[in-house]
């Protein structure tokens, strides 16, 4: 259940950014690269601090 929470959470994010950079200000196209850095790292690592947030809210896997 996490895994399609945190993927859902993160499609969202990238999907708001792009949305922002088109209509606010490009330089919200940071967050959509730091959403991907953390899903790079996340996949080295196997560290995730969404499922870590996500755990201390109560949802289990």
């Amino acid at each position: 259940m996490k895994n399609r929470i945190i993927r859902a959470i993160a499609g969202s994010f990238v999907l708001i950014s792009i949305l922002l950079s088109i209509y606010v200000n490009q330089n919200w196209l940071w967050f959509t690269a730091f959403v991907g850095a953390n899903l790079l790292q996340s996949s080295i690592t196997k560290w995730c601090l969404m499922e870590d947030i996500l755990a201390k809210l109560g949802v289990k896997d």
